[in-house]
């Protein structure tokens, strides 16, 4: 599976920006679909997991109610809602595909090339 994000940006504390992530090559509906994120200095973590149907979440406690994760399997793509943004979430944005939901980076088998969210105070 190939994977491709985009839609970060540089956007004020309380803005809005929609992530995607398109993927190809192999059947999308087959792949559990992850996003992690990876802030300066810090380890790439976890933000939120999307089950290949779309029945199942989760995401990071700390972005509950402000993030939310959806697929479209008719267009192959994945997306990251953020609302409310911190300057704290600053950081590159990853997805990532598995053939099950996981909050483990180390389960998923496929990664975008990251996209870039600026936060500004």
């Amino acid at each position: 599976v190939q994977l491709q994000a985009s839609g970060g940006g540089l956007v004020q504390a309380g803005g809005s920006l929609r992530l995607s992530c398109a993927a190809s090559g192999r059947t999308f509906s087959d792949y559990a679909m992850g996003w992690f994120r990876q802030a300066p200095g810090k380890e790439r973590e976890f933000v939120a997991y999307i089950s290949r149907t779309g029945g199942n979440t989760a995401v990071k406690e700390s972005v509950k109610g402000r993030f939310t994760i959806s697929r479209d399997n008719a267009k192959n793509t994945v997306y990251l809602q953020m609302n409310n943004l911190k300057p704290e979430d600053t950081a590159v944005y990853y997805c990532a595909a598995a053939r099950y939901y996981t909050t483990s980076q180390g389960e998923y088998d496929y990664w975008g090339q990251g996209t870039q969210v600026t936060v500004s105070s």
